[in-house]
């Protein structure tokens, strides 16, 4: 199947990873140069822009931002609807407000392009697997012509119903939780090191009981290792965090601590850490504490 990845980030590389291994014909599209010279290192086909994707394109897996960047890579100038094969499909996995999700998909009904409403989740490593988990919504028939394509880069796949923008809802539901897990992960660890427990120690304790969760287990023994490289940035959880409170406001649905987290993170990026792995939130607890981190 001929098929293009715009956004060759965390996700979207381990993505047109896994699309090529499964034997598709896969173009790359990012405007970084390093990222495109990953992928045709991996024997993929490569583009600076979206409307350099290879004519007749079947599916085009959009893996940027946010909305705004999902719009322009399909539908603004230089985007990728004009390469795209009658019917082809657009698979959204950008994060984004159930709204935004609705209105791209019009846009593609209006040319005659399917569409799937698919936000993912699994991380950089399950990505590079193949195993990522997909929340989607869409009609049978792009299901249908997207099945290849969640074949080849997916564990598991949600079909939520037929409308767009179920999907970017339990997306948003789940960053919800995403997001308040990593900041008190953070806050548990700053805590214990404070008051003297050996961080090592308390992580260990910790993922080998009841009060452990797969944030505190993941996010955490990167600040073990002071490893702060951004597999998921301390901007996305502002961004997503927002969205939540966007959506709650607008159904009159208290998120206190979401919107706590959410604060949180903004903290850490007012701090110059918004590029840092999320679970570096952690440096708003050494700012205000004076505590020594790990690795540092």
């Amino acid at each position: 199947m001929k098929v293009g990845v715009i956004g060759l980030g965390s996700m979207g590389m381990g993505a047109a990873l896994s699309l090529l291994r499964a034997g598709h014909e896969v173009t790359g599209c990012d405007m970084r140069e390093a990222a495109r010279a990953e992928f045709a290192a991996a024997g993929g086909a490569v583009a600076a822009r979206a409307d350099a994707l290879a004519e007749g394109t079947e599916a085009v897996v959009v893996l940027v931002v946010n909305a705004a960047q999902t719009e322009a890579a399909l539908f603004g100038e230089g985007g990728a609807a004009s390469r795209l094969a009658p019917g082809a499909v657009i698979v959204s996995s950008a994060t984004m407000a159930p709204d935004a999700a609705r209105a791209l998909a019009a846009k593609a009904r209006e040319r005659q392009l399917l569409f799937l409403d698919a936000p993912v989740s699994g991380g950089a490593a399950k990505a590079r697997e193949g195993a990522m988990t997909v929340m989607a919504s869409g009609s049978a028939a792009a299901f249908d012509k997207a099945r290849p394509v969640f074949d080849a880069m997916a564990a598991k796949v949600w079909a939520l119903g037929e409308e767009p923008g179920i999907g970017a809802t339990v997306k948003v539901v789940h960053q919800l939780l995403a997001g308040v897990h990593i900041a008190v992960a953070a806050e548990a660890m700053a805590l214990g090191i404070r008051a003297g427990a050996d961080p090592r120690q308390l992580y260990d304790v910790v993922t080998s009981a009841a009060g452990n969760s797969w944030m505190f287990e993941n996010r955490m023994a990167r600040v073990l290792e002071g490893d702060d490289a951004p597999r998921s940035a301390v901007d996305i959880f502002v961004k997503d965090l927002g969205l939540v409170t966007e959506m709650a406001r607008a159904l009159d649905f208290p998120v206190p601590l979401a919107s706590q987290a959410q604060q949180l993170f903004t903290a850490a990026r007012a701090m110059g850490q918004g590029g840092k792995d999320d679970g570096f939130v952690i440096r708003v607890w050494q700012a205000m504490t004076g505590i020594k981190l790990p690795g540092e």
